[in-house]
């Protein structure tokens, strides 16, 4: 019973960050902020539903389930790394982000603070 309601908290969860990252995929306006969705959020989310899936087969087994664990190991090693190589191939195609620049950021803010009290 109490295994039940874990396994299940597991698939709501990852479920849940799933789904938000696969709406931050297709609502976010610009491709380098579209990377942080499918990266952080749906990596969390299946690696939520892999580790129930880890549960649900590892009970009643005398042996460990070693295809989750290998999937989930797959999972969080090369998604940080096609990320990293999607950007920089998008930095070298010299693609435009909707961010503004670092340096219009701090001229805004110097033209809004004349005197310098700016808290930092």
């Amino acid at each position: 019973m109490l295994l039940e309601i874990v396994i299940s908290l597991f698939i709501l969860i990852g479920a849940a960050f799933a789904l938000i990252g696969s709406i931050g995929l297709a609502r976010l306006p610009d491709f380098y902020m579209r990377l942080h969705g499918p990266t952080k959020a749906t990596t969390l989310g299946v690696g939520g539903l892999v580790i129930a899936s880890f549960l649900y087969f590892s009970h009643g087994w005398e042996d460990v389930s070693l295809h989750e664990i290998l999937v989930t190991l797959f999972l969080f090693i090369t998604a940080p790394i096609s990320a990293s190589l999607a950007s920089k191939a998008a930095l070298h195609l010299k693609l435009r982000s909707l961010a503004p620049a670092p340096e219009t950021i701090a001229k805004q803010e110097d033209a809004a603070d004349p005197a310098g009290e700016r808290q930092g």
